[in-house]
This record gives structure tokens, C-alpha cells and sequence, in this order.
């Protein structure tokens, strides 16, 4: 997506980037050392704790650790992306290696069709064909996947499946490149799972069924419907002002359109940056403007947020054509007048 930033805002970032407290990224230090401290923490005590609260416990905190792989992946607190990976790799949610995690939501970044199903690797529609393709049951799945109930409640396991399954692809069609991240994953996991079981009294169907998949789906809470199908892309990344412990959580990333617009700042810094210009982000965005999180449960709890099928998109990703403007110097007059 093209970033659009006009003088006004360049001047208050590049003047925020000089402080102390952003070069030395101190509050991602911290929220490191935190959720660390709390994950081994919790697991090491969970017997004197109750496996029930320390399980719902270490839920909440690997949901937390997932959103600081996020802030990992894109350069934070380092710009050393192996030294940011070291506090990434550690298995503590479960399904996916971190190395997999950085390059698929990079692409997500750097998609120039941000939802089209062919480009965008982080994106919940489909074309045509592969609905079609789904059959009758995979079709009534795939609806109830796009309500927030099954987003929360299935959306990890199609997550998970469609994993296992390209992981299985490319070693069926001989491409082995992502073996290694993959062996090291599964050793490093299984090496937690037995100091959990043996340590920690947490058995490894507790750790996955009570713990990774719950953090998964409370995860989904964040990317349901973060992105929507418009023509004109600005318009198609959330702002969600949602309360303090969301935005904890989620580390901001509820201002979805600020960090597609500056992938690069901080978590720490993204509410202050909308807040500066609450009004022009909310126009920019087309007014794709949500109160919280409770404002999707009211709206959609039981009933599709958005169509499976793009609606805007058809064919493959490159030729993908916006049928809604036509494509073209329409697509392209219509963008330019947004970003005016």
C-alpha cells in the first residue's frame, strides 16, 4: 500500500523519533521482560495457582506474546532482525514458527492488492473458483467464519489446517527451504511441552487445547475485520478506538490504518499519532470507524461481517481488477482524489 503522509505529519514524526524514549524503545523493552516474566511465571506456579486460573492465565499472556511477535517482525526494538528474532522464536504459541509468521505478514505489508485472496496472504476472502471448489459444507464453514463467533471458535483451526497444509505442499513438491525453520520449531516445542508436563504439571493437550488455541482465538478477535473490500486502499485498513485493555493487549494495532500507513513506528507511539489527527485518519479511512471491539460482537456475533468472495476483486492478483471502479485510470483518478 502507498503511505501517504503529508508535511505536517512527516515533522511530528520525524521530531517524536528523535526522543529518547523512541530510539531506546524502553516500553518494548519492558513489554519483553513482562510478558516473559509472566508466561514462566504463571507456568511455573500453576500447581500453586490452580491449572484452572493458570491456564486461562497463560491464554491471555501468549495472546499478548503474539503481539509482540508482531512488533518483532517489524523492527522493534532493534533493527537487527536476527536479534529481534531471538525473543520471537520461543514456541509459546504453538502453531507456527516465527520465521513463517515475519515473511507471510511482511507480504501482507507489501501486498499492492490488500485483501485480494491471490496477493494479500493475510486475507479472509476467496475468489470465486476456490468457493465454488469448497463444496456445500465448506461453503457453510467459510460463512461462519466470517461472523465473529466463528472466527473466534473456528478461524484458528482453518488457520492451522491451511498451514499444515502449504508446509505440506512444499515438501511434496520438493521445495525444503522451510524444513529447517520447521524441525527447529517442533524440537523447540516439544522440549517446552515436557518441561510443562514434568515441571509445571501442565500436560501438552492442556498446553494446546487450554492455552495455544484459546490465545489463537482471542487473537482473531483483533483481525476480525481489520481489513474490508473497497476500491481505494486506504479505505480498507480499520480504525477500532478500543478501550485501554485492548490496546494493551493488541498493542495498538487496533489503529490498523496508522500502522499500515507507518509499519515502522512503534506500538507505544501509534495512539498518539492518531489522536494528533483523529479527524484526517478517519476521513482518510472512509469512515471505517468502529467504537471497540463491543460495537463487532453487537453487529456480528452471529452473522457474517462480509461476503466470502471478493466482491470487488476477480482473477489473479497481478491482472486483479476493482470491478467497482473499473479498474484503470478510474482506480487510479479515485485514489489520487484521496490522497488530495
Amino acid at each position: 500500500m502507498a503511505i501517504y503522509l503529508d508535511d505536517i505529519q512527516r515533522a511530528e514524526i520525524a521530531r517524536a523519533s528523535r526522543r529518547w524514549l523512541w530510539r531506546a524503545e524502553a516500553p518494548t523493552w519492558l513489554l519483553i521482560a513482562a510478558v516473559y516474566g509472566a508466561w514462566f511465571g504463571i507456568a511455573f506456579n500453576a500447581t500453586r495457582i490452580g491449572l484452572p486460573l493458570a491456564v486461562a492465565l497463560l491464554a491471555l499472556v501468549t495472546a499478548w506474546y503474539m503481539s509482540v511477535q508482531h512488533e518483532l517482525l517489524h523492527g522493534h526494538p532493534t533493527r537487527l532482525a536476527w536479534f529481534n528474532a531471538l525473543f520471537g522464536m520461543a514456541p509459546l504459541a504453538v502453531w507456527f514458527p516465527y520465521g513463517l509468521y515475519r515473511r507471510e505478514h511482511l507480504r501482507h505489508h507489501e501486498a499492492d492488492d490488500l485483501t485480494h485472496p491471490g496477493a494479500d496472504p493475510e486475507s479472509y476472502f476467496m475468489l470465486s473458483g476456490d468457493w465454488q471448489a469448497a463444496g456445500p459444507l465448506g461453503r457453510v464453514l467459510l460463512r461462519c467464519r466470517n461472523t465473529l463467533a466463528g472466527r473466534v471458535l473456528i478461524g484458528p483451526a482453518f488457520a492451522i489446517a491451511q498451514t499444515a497444509a502449504g508446509a505440506g505442499r512444499r515438501v511434496r513438491d520438493g521445495d525444503l527451504r522451510d524444513l529447517p525453520m520447521w524441525l527447529a520449531h517442533l524440537l523447540a516445542l516439544a522440549a517446552l511441552l515436557a518441561w510443562l508436563d514434568r515441571i509445571c504439571g501442565i500436560a501438552p493437550w492442556l498446553m494446546l487445547g487450554g492455552v495455544a488455541y484459546p490465545a489463537l482465538s482471542l487473537s482473531a478477535v483483533r483481525s476480525f475485520q481489520e481489513h474490508r473490500a473497497h476500491a481505494l486502499p486506504a479505505c480498507r485498513s480499520v480504525i477500532n478506538e478500543a478501550a485501554w485493555p485492548w490496546r494493551l493487549l493488541f498493542l495498538n494495532n487496533n489503529y490498523h490504518l496508522v500502522h499500515h500507513d507507518l509499519p515502522a513506528v512503534p506500538w507505544f507511539a501509534l495512539g498518539r499519532i492518531y489522536r494528533r489527527r483523529a479527524a484526517d485518519y478517519q476521513r482518510r479511512s472512509g469512515g471505517f470507524v468502529v467504537d471497540g471491539y463491543g460495537e463487532w460482537l453487537a453487529r456480528f456475533s452471529l452473522r457474517p461481517a462480509a461476503p466470502v468472495v471478493h466482491p470487488l476483486f476477480h482473477g489473479p492478483a497481478r491482472d486483479a481488477v476493482p470491478v467497482a471502479t473499473g479498474g484503470g485510470q478510474a482506480s487510479n483518478d479515485a485514489r489520487a482524489q484521496l490522497a488530495g
